[in-house]
This record gives C-alpha cells, sequence and structure tokens, in this order.
C-alpha cells in the first residue's frame, strides 16, 4: 500500500509524474486512488519525503496471479547505422531489417526469447515481449518469429534514447499492472542499470548475470558463476515475483524462427512526465574505429592460453587466425601474462563469446573461462594434459602438444588455399 504523511505541503509536484493519473490534491495534500501501480515515481519525486510505500511480507503473499514470462527487449541505439540485414545462421534466410539505419532488436533479445520460450512451455504460461520506443516498427513481426506470444508496446518520444529514470519508471508500471510470474533482462550495460531499479521499485530479487535458467518445481532456477567463478550457484526466488535475472550475452542459442507469426500487439498507455529525467543528454558521440570487429560477434574464434608459454609464440595464433578468417581471443591467464590485451579476454572476467568455431590452444579450461565460450557450436581444444577439463565441452580434442600441432596446422591451411 502506499501512504501520504502529515509532511506532504501540498506542492504538487507528484500528480504530473504519475504513469495513470491516480494522484489528485484535495486540500493543499494530495490522496491517491485506486489507480495507483505502486511505481514509486511520486515517492521519487516527492521533495519532503511524505510519501511511503508500505511492502507487504512476502512470504504471505499468493502468488497465483502472476502468470508470464517477460522479456525486456533492448534497440540499438539511435545513430547505429546498421546494414539491412541482420545476419542469421548458416544455412538459413537473413532476416530483413525494418528500416536502413532505424533502431534494430539486438540479437541479446533474441536469445533471451528462445530461452524465455522453453520456460514459458514448461509453465504453461505465455511469453511476452516488452518494447520501449519512440515509434514502433513492425517490431511484433520480428518478435513473432522468435515465437512471442505477445508484445506490450510502449511509445513515447521520452523512448528516443535510453534514460534509467523513464525507462525504469516505465518496466515498474507495466510489471505492477499485469503480474508476469518471470522478467528476464540482458546483461548488457542497459540491462545491468535498468534492472537493479526495476528490482529496488518493486522490492525483489534480482539475479545478474545467470549463463543457465531453467523451471524446477513451478519456480525459475537461475544458475550464475559464483566464488571468482570456481563454482556454479543455483538461485531461487520463492518469496517474490517477479523473478527476476539479466541473462549474459552469447551464452543463450537462438531458436530457429517461426516464419509468419507474429506477436499480438497490446499498446500500452503510459503518461510520462519529463521531470521524472533527472540526466539530460546534451550531445552524444559516437567514435568507432573502421572495419572493428568485436570478439563476441567473430563467427571463429582462435584462443590461447598458458601453455603458449611466451608472447611471440602467442603471435602464431594471429596467423591461423587469419587464415580462418576470424579473431584471436585469449584466457585470463594469458592476458594477465600479457600475451594479449583484455579486449580479447574470453571468460566470465572478460567476453563471452559463442562462435560457429572456437578453437582452444594451450587452455586448461577453468570454470571461469568454459562460462564465456560453451555455447560455441564447435569446439576444438588442443591440450597436452588428457585430463584437462576443456576436453569436457570440446566437440573434438586432441591430446599433444600445441606447438607442434599449430605449425603443422597453418602449413597444411596454406596448402589448400
Amino acid at each position: 500500500m502506499i501512504e501520504v504523511s502529515q509532511k506532504c505541503i501540498g506542492c504538487g509536484k507528484c500528480v504530473p509524474v504519475c504513469p495513470f493519473a491516480a494522484i489528485q490534491m484535495m486540500e493543499k495534500k494530495a490522496v491517491i486512488n485506486e489507480a495507483c501501480t505502486l511505481c514509486g515515481a511520486c515517492v521519487q519525486i516527492c521533495p519532503v519525503e511524505a510519501i511511503n510505500i508500505v511492502r507487504e511480507e512476502s512470504v504471505l503473499k499468493d502468488f497465483s496471479n502472476y502468470k508470464g514470462v517477460w522479456v525486456f527487449v533492448e534497440l540499438s541505439e539511435p545513430e547505429d547505422k546498421a546494414s539491412a540485414h541482420r545476419a542469421a545462421p548458416a544455412g538459413k534466410p537473413q532476416a530483413e531489417a525494418v528500416i536502413e539505419g532505424a533502431r534494430k532488436i539486438k540479437p541479446v533479445t533474441f536469445e533471451l526469447l528462445s530461452a524465455g520460450r522453453k520456460l514459458a512451455d514448461e509453465l504453461g504460461q505465455e511469453l511476452c515481449a516488452v518494447v520501449l520506443t519512440d515509434k514502433n516498427r513492425a517490431y511484433e513481426k520480428e518478435l513473432g518469429a522468435l515465437d512471442a506470444d505477445k508484445m506490450y508496446l510502449v511509445e513515447n518520444p521520452e523512448f528516443f534514447e535510453y534514460n534509467t529514470d523513464i525507462f525504469s519508471t516505465a518496466i515498474t508500471a507495466l510489471v505492477n499492472r499485469h503480474k508476469p510470474a518471470v522478467m528476464l533482462y540482458p546483461a548488457t550495460i542497459q540491462g545491468r542499470d535498468l534492472a537493479p531499479r526495476v528490482a529496488a521499485a518493486l522490492y525483489v530479487g534480482l539475479t545478474a548475470d545467470c549463463t543457465g535458467l531453467a523451471i524446477k518445481d513451478g519456480l525459475l532456477l537461475q544458475s550464475r558463476p559464483a566464488f571468482g567463478g570456481n563454482i556454479m550457484a543455483d538461485i531461487l526466488s520463492p518469496n517474490s515475483r517477479p523473478q527476476m535475472a539479466t541473462v549474459r550475452p552469447n551464452v543463450m542459442k537462438i531458436s530457429d524462427p517461426v516464419y509468419g507469426k507474429t506477436a499480438v500487439l497490446l499498446r500500452e498507455e503510459i503518461k510520462i512526465d519529463k521531470t521524472l529525467r533527472r540526466v539530460k543528454v546534451l550531445e552524444r558521440k559516437i567514435t568507432r574505429e573502421p572495419g572493428a570487429l568485436k570478439i563476441s560477434d567473430a563467427k571463429i574464434v582462435v584462443s590461447g592460453g598458458r601453455g603458449m608459454k611466451t608472447k611471440e609464440k602467442f603471435k602464431t595464433l594471429e596467423e591461423l587466425a587469419r587464415l580462418l578468417g576470424g579473431m584471436v581471443g585469449a584466457s585470463r591467464a594469458a592476458v594477465d601474462l600479457g600475451f594479449k590485451e583484455k579486449t580479447r579476454q574470453v571468460g566470465q572476467s572478460g567476453t563471452t563469446v559463442s562462435p560457429s568455431i572456437y578453437l582452444a590452444f594451450g587452455i586448461s579450461g577453468a570454470v571461469q573461462h568454459i562460462v564465456g565460450m560453451k555455447s560455441s557450436d564447435v569446439i576444438v581444444a588442443i591440450n597436452k594434459d588428457p585430463g584437462a577439463s576443456i576436453f569436457n565441452v570440446a566437440t573434438y580434442g586432441i591430446v599433444g602438444d600445441a606447438h607442434e600441432i599449430l605449425p603443422k596446422l597453418i602449413e597444411a591451411l596454406k596448402r589448400k588455399g
């Protein structure tokens, strides 16, 4: 419930910020009606802290009316002039972008929808996507192709670019109105900023950087590395709804598209007041290196570990990567030894990758590294220790000295090419 104390001075600042027009001024005091969804926008704006949300003890709550798996849809930045075609898996038709240079759905959203579809099916509930944007660009077609049942759409010029205050207020209001059982966010810069704000506003738990999701006894089982990546922790949230998690990009496989399916479009009316925005972007400059490619986007990754021994020997991986049309990655140990820069580190504290082919030379396979590459389509491991953990996740394993095998592989590729 929400309470207005005697400290209220009748300033009226809370009235315009309420997304559902649930506040009126009566006898110079704010009065909140039944349209309130406990989004907390008025609490945030009140200058004298006269408005307070009193939360029920979660263990006493009945969660039977919380239904559905929701996925927050992250869009590309407005200035992102991506190509007119989004990359698709080998053998699959290219997914056409809606408008050249328009804000596109980021691939991590499709990963979350694929994972969310499995969760929703097991729960016997609907999979829903949530889109906050300045203008809808037929996103329901793309989301429907990834088997989303519904798309909740909120259109407002304030959603042209991401803002914590604006986005968290809208998401909190939607959750309080429709009560999903599960809500997933990408573990990106935006998702990591948004999810905690929503969790705090809703007074619910949040599991960050998940690498695995499942259903156990009707609850969302959230798996993530813990204690520096030395163990995998399974987390349940039995006493709060929605059960919320951020999920690392490139760890969930994208399902085959359901051609012709369109998500049911549900337009939501939420009033957004500009005064909620405490930070204003005056100018935006984006600098990109021409032709620069992130390791997370590479289709072939050739990685080396401590077993490569020296920086000079590590450089032989560059030649192999060039011949294969891929990029060089490194384990944390290799980065710590100065063999490769931090931007090429694969693993829990580096970048999660999901290429078509991942080649690991001299990498033992610590949990932290495996978390960052185990979703690769094909994993080829070369290590002279037959008991190396990397062989547990490898598609093909070669027990041998990487320094003997690598030159022979390079030579064979040169002869072929």
